[in-house]
C-alpha cells in the first residue's frame, strides 16, 4: 500500500463520499457479535467503529500513522500493517473487510495469499475498492496538465499510484488462493460535490500521489488548473453540483 501524508481532519471533511460509495458492503459483511474482523485500510476508523457498534471485535490496519491515530481516537484498535504482508497468526479472523483501500495496493495476489492465511475456515472476504475505469475523467484532466513545462519536472519517474483491477482478474485469482467466489462485479458510482470548491478540496485531500509531488507553494495553482480542465468538459449541473464517474470493484468470497 503506497504511503502518503494524510490529514484525517481534511479527509473527514472532504472524503465523506468514500464511505457513501461503500454502498451495501457493510451489509454483506453482516458482522456478528463475537466475531473478530480485520478492517484492512481502516483509514480514520469510521467504518471500523460501525462494525464495533454491531458487536464484533475489530482490528484496523493502515499504512498511515496519521490515520491510525485518528482511528484510535474513535476507540478502534488499530496498528500499522501492509496489505501485501499481513503480520498476523494463521486462522485468526472470521472476516477480512476493506473499503476504498486496495486500489493503493500493487500486488493483489500477495494480499490474497495473506488473507487466506489469516482467515479461519469459511472466513469471509468482503471488499470494495476502485475498479477498472475508476475516475477516468479526472485522469483525462490530470495527465495533460502534468505534461506541461511548468509541472512535468515534478512528475518524472512517478511510480504508478493506483491499481484498478477487473472482475476477470479476481475470478482468476480467488480460486488460486483457496477462495470460493460469491460475487465479483464492477459497479458504477456517482460521486457528487457541492460546487467547485468542494471538488477542489477532494482533489487536494485524496489525490495525494500527484498533489504532494508539487512544491507546497505551487500546489494550489496545480490543483486549480486540473480542476479547470475537468470542469471545462464536465461542468456543474443545474444545482451547481460537480459529478465524477467512479467505478467500484466489489468482491465477496469465502475461504474454502
Amino acid at each position: 500500500m503506497t504511503t502518503q501524508t494524510w490529514d484525517p481532519q481534511a479527509y473527514q471533511q472532504n472524503g465523506a463520499f468514500v464511505h457513501g460509495l461503500a454502498g451495501g458492503v457493510l451489509e454483506w459483511l453482516d458482522a456478528k457479535p463475537g466475531e473478530y474482523i480485520l478492517d484492512l485500510g481502516c483509514g480514520d476508523g469510521q467504518l471500523s467503529r460501525r462494525i464495533v457498534d454491531a458487536g464484533a471485535s475489530v482490528l484496523g490496519v493502515d499504512t498511515s500513522a496519521e490515520m491510525i491515530a485518528a482511528a484510535r481516537e474513535r476507540w478502534v484498535e488499530a496498528e500499522h500493517a501492509s496489505a501485501e504482508a499481513l503480520p498476523f497468526s494463521d486462522g485468526v479472523f472470521d472476516a477480512v473487510f476493506s473499503n476504498a483501500a486496495l486500489h493503493w495496493v500493487d500486488d493483489h495476489r500477495a494480499f490474497l495469499r495473506g488473507v487466506a492465511a489469516v482467515l479461519k475456515a469459511d472466513g469471509r472476504l468482503v471488499v470494495s475498492c476502485g475498479g477498472k475505469g475508476n475516475a477516468q475523467d479526472v485522469f483525462v484532466a490530470l495527465r495533460p496538465e502534468m505534461r506541461l513545462k511548468r509541472w512535468r519536472g515534478f512528475f518524472r519517474r512517478i511510480p504508478k499510484p493506483y491499481f484498478f483491477y477487473s472482475p476477470a482478474d479476481y475470478e482468476k485469482w480467488l480460486p488460486l488462493f483457496g477462495f470460493k467466489t460469491i460475487s465479483v462485479r464492477l459497479v458504477p458510482k456517482d460521486a457528487v460535490y457541492a460546487g467547485r470548491d468542494k471538488f477542489v478540496a477532494w482533489l487536494r485531500t485524496t489525490w495525494l500521489p500527484y498533489v504532494q509531488r508539487v512544491p507546497e507553494n505551487l500546489r494550489e495553482e496545480f490543483i486549480a488548473a486540473v480542476a479547470d480542465r475537468y470542469l471545462a468538459k464536465h461542468p456543474p449541473d443545474a444545482e451547481g453540483k460537480v459529478h465524477v464517474r467512479m467505478v467500484r470493484l466489489e468482491i465477496e468470497a469465502v475461504k474454502d
